[in-house]
């Protein structure tokens, strides 16, 4: 029966065969569609695609008989969707900066679903996690207990300006809910402002004041009120800004807070994961706009907080402070799932008579404790600097790449969130994404492990413990599979 659902699976997803024809042929042609009528480029937004023939024929070339039985049975029994099942591999174990697979063969994580800031199996946090297990593994609501105390405790002292009130959830895109609940009582609004290619979180909420077609497109009558307006991309902007943002995109922020009128909450990434990455007066500016308009700033830093981009807080690196900050994803220490939300003093007052989130897991020991102990080690061992010294050692090298090597269209980082677009610019988008799909599957083939955004955007986030060597690895693998250029030369 496993091998009938198998050859089903492959026979259905040739119908999902979204851009590469057979053998790899490199031609670019008309943009295909899948099953719904969506355009494949609506797809690439947040990773890269499960569903394509050199998905297949690395899967073909890799995958041996112990590994296929297991994946066989996760197609059998998960629903599957784009991104997620069917699934590139099945995992063993998790450790410092790497995963290993059921054969051993072992990955430099730059991806790691940004989870992994204290490195996978974090001895600190291990320690935190077991010790809070022997003693209370739960705590029921009505009550609360001194780990989610002190995580709140700790939280408030890093945090910015007056961002003194914290609630907990279990995951980002709940936090994501509680912050849009938390605008609407405070300023009787209910309309948001956010970006187009954003993400927010897979929730119908976070889908609507979301900005990519994969989760949006076709999914119904979304929340009422989500206006979208141009991220911070020069490359792509609407208002054509050249090589550099000039700041047309936030000046449209504040053009569409006025003719609204009755706009809530602006509603975005500090920086995109992909990353796009803001100049420095973007956001200044933008919260100039929001006091000026009576709407509130929530800015999202679940996947990038702690000490990824060199600052604990992102936004730090701008020297702004939003109405409300949203954390996540790397806040349980890649052990237990733990978001929060983070509000200034002032909104404390305004819901006397509402609950937020009141999740079953709001305040839970193990994951607050495991929080604390991520936060602890990110100071005690000076991690900020760590970030801020090996993104710099990455970001050269990655510009060297770009200075001798054709396809390489930009590089970008900030601290160890890091991206690298493939782009011959003679080329089709089509030829492009095509050859960052073959570097991805060749850089898996020998080690390295990232995603794609964008179809084209090689989005590399390692554990912010990754050594200088483990670096160098990654680099040396990235740097050989881009010289060995596309199958057929453009």
């Amino acid at each position: 029966m496993g091998s009938l659902v198998f050859v089903l699976i492959c026979l259905i997803s040739e119908l999902f065969d979204p851009m590469i024809d057979s053998h790899n042929n490199f031609s670019a042609g008309s943009p295909t569609k899948v099953p719904g009528s969506q355009l494949v480029s609506d797809l690439f937004s947040e990773g890269d695609l499960n569903i394509t023939e050199a998905r297949r024929e690395w899967t073909r070339n890799n995958i041996d008989d112990e590994t296929r039985h297991w994946l066989q049975e996760d197609e059998k029994y998960f629903l599957h969707q784009s991104l997620s099942t069917p699934c590139l591999d099945v995992l063993e174990k998790s450790e410092g900066s790497c995963t290993y697979n059921l054969q051993g063969k072992r990955y430099l994580d730059f991806h790691g679903n940004n989870v992994h800031q204290v490195g996978f199996q974090n001895p600190k946090v291990m320690d935190a996690v077991r010790n809070q297990m022997e003693s209370m593994p739960f705590c029921p609501r009505r009550f609360t207990n001194i780990p989610a105390i002190s995580l709140a405790k700790k939280l408030t002292e890093l945090a910015p300006g007056d961002l003194n009130r914290v609630l907990f959830a279990p995951g980002g895109a709940s936090a994501m809910g509680m912050a849009l609940k938390l605008a609407r009582v405070a300023t009787g609004r209910f309309k948001t402002i956010s970006m187009w290619d954003s993400f927010h979180g897979a929730a119908l909420d976070t889908i609507s004041i979301g900005g990519e077609a994969i989760f949006r497109k076709n999914a119904g009558p979304l929340l009422p009120g989500c206006e979208h307006v141009p991220p911070s991309d020069p490359k792509h902007c609407p208002f054509k800004c050249g090589d550099s943002c000039n700041l047309s995109c936030a000046d449209y922020v504040e053009y569409v807070l006025e003719k609204e009128g009755d706009v809530a909450a602006v509603v975005a990434e500090t920086v995109r994961s992909t990353p796009f990455i803001p100049p420095k007066d973007y956001w200044i500016k933008i919260r100039e706009a929001c006091d000026r308009h009576g709407a509130l700033l929530i800015l999202d830093e679940i996947p990038h907080c702690l000490g990824r981009t060199g600052e604990m807080f992102t936004c730090e690196n701008y020297d702004v402070v939003p109405d409300m900050l949203v954390i996540g994803k790397g806040l349980g220490g890649g052990v237990f799932p733990l978001a929060a939300l983070l509000a200034r003093e002032g909104l404390n007052n305004a819901m006397p008579e509402k609950a937020l989130g009141h999740y079953t897991h709001e305040k839970n020991p193990i994951a607050c404790a495991a929080g604390l102990a991520t936060l602890n080690y990110i100071e005690e061992e000076n991690l900020l600097e760590h970030v801020r010294r090996l993104g710099s050692i990455a970001m050269n090298r990655m510009k060297d790449m770009r200075s001798k090597m054709p396809g390489i269209g930009d590089v970008r980082g900030l601290g160890l969130m890091m991206g690298l677009e493939i782009g011959f610019p003679d080329q089709s988008e089509d030829f492009n994404r095509k050859f960052a799909e073959t570097v991805l599957y060749r850089c898996l083939s020998n080690g390295l492990s990232f995603k794609i955004t964008m179809g084209v955007i090689l989005t590399l986030t390692p554990a912010l413990t990754i050594t200088e060597s483990e670096m160098s690895e990654a680099m040396d693998i990235l740097e050989a599979a881009i010289l060995q250029g596309p199958p057929v030369q453009p």
